[in-house]
């Protein structure tokens, strides 16, 4: 098993200018993950509309913004937090040393309040423009990443479980902004995006797995070994896909979404599966983690159009 780096001094990196470009201060938010996360919010809001959860009708149009918008805010606060805690390890990495901190284009105080910023905005947000379910939610995916996962990331792969359940956390929130409640139909979204994160990074800390040692980080192939988290991923997109059929007896959708949902399962497992052969390598982990981003598109896609 090999034992992640040791960085037991930080020595923050001399900030070579004052100002803050626009272009850092977006990075700050990592624009990706928030648009991400806001589509499957998205996603949640949309289903909670067709299915007239509340009265009988969707949500309004001041409810979707609200929600959209808040949402954006308090991941955009998460990240730039958890940018601010990793700066350090972030210099070790070659994918993250180029960020605003890691490469001494901002002050980490600026990084630091910008997060707070954020994440304390988006509560009003959410309680007064959705309902304070939603905004309960969305503290506790804040708190689960910033306080939770970023610094369980140094001691044990099992900060992977909490990561999910922070990232599994904006369908439902998207649902609880337009039901004010938590119920079956809103679980099993949740589920199904906690359940798709775990072959999702596993399969990019295969191929990362240097990379994530060097940092400190700890990863599952680091210390279960690579075959050991190949079969973990065969197992978790077992359970995603029996997951991803639950919608169906729950009348989010019909036949057309169980045969397109049973064969990208089918499509996914199978590649799953074919991970354990000898010599597939890193170029089987890095196909398994372009093809879980298209899985997930494809599998809301057909969530959303077929009723």
């Amino acid at each position: 098993m090999q034992k992640p780096a040791a960085h037991a001094i930080i020595q923050e990196p001399r900030v070579r200018r004052t100002e803050v470009s626009f272009r850092d201060v977006i990075a700050l938010a990592k624009p990706r993950i928030t648009l991400m996360n806001v589509i499957t919010a998205a996603g949640g809001l949309f289903l909670a509309g067709r299915a007239g959860r509340v009265d009988g009708a969707g949500p309004s149009a001041t409810t979707v913004l609200a929600t959209l918008i808040g949402l954006a805010l308090v991941v955009a606060g998460a990240n730039a937090l958890n940018m601010y805690i990793e700066r350090d390890s972030d210099r070790h990495m070659a994918r993250t040393r180029n960020r605003p901190l890691p490469s001494g284009r901002m002050a980490p105080r600026f990084a630091l309040w910008f997060g707070v910023a954020m994440s304390a905005l988006s509560v009003p947000v959410l309680a007064i423009g959705a309902n304070p379910l939603t905004a309960l939610l969305a503290v506790i995916a804040n708190l689960l990443y910033v306080l939770a996962y970023t610094p369980l990331k140094r001691h044990s792969h099992s900060a992977l479980h909490v990561g999910a359940v922070r990232g599994a956390l904006p369908p439902l929130l998207g649902w609880t902004a337009g039901t004010a409640s938590i119920d079956a139909a809103g679980v099993v979204l949740f589920a199904v995006m906690f359940l798709w994160q775990i072959p999702h990074f596993i399969a990019i800390a295969l191929f990362r797995k240097a990379d994530y040692a060097r940092a400190g980080l700890v990863v599952t192939p680091n210390v279960t070994g690579e075959l050991a988290s190949r079969h973990t991923i065969i197992r978790w997109i077992f359970a995603l896909v029996a997951a991803s059929l639950l919608v169906v007896p729950l009348g989010l959708a019909g036949r057309g979404y169980l045969v397109i949902a049973t064969i990208l399962g089918a499509v996914f497992f199978t590649w799953g599966c074919y991970g354990l052969r000898a010599g597939t390598g890193d170029k089987w982990a890095k196909s398994l983690f372009k093809f879980s981003m298209l899985y997930l598109v494809l599998l809301f896609a057909a969530l959303a159009v077929n009723p």
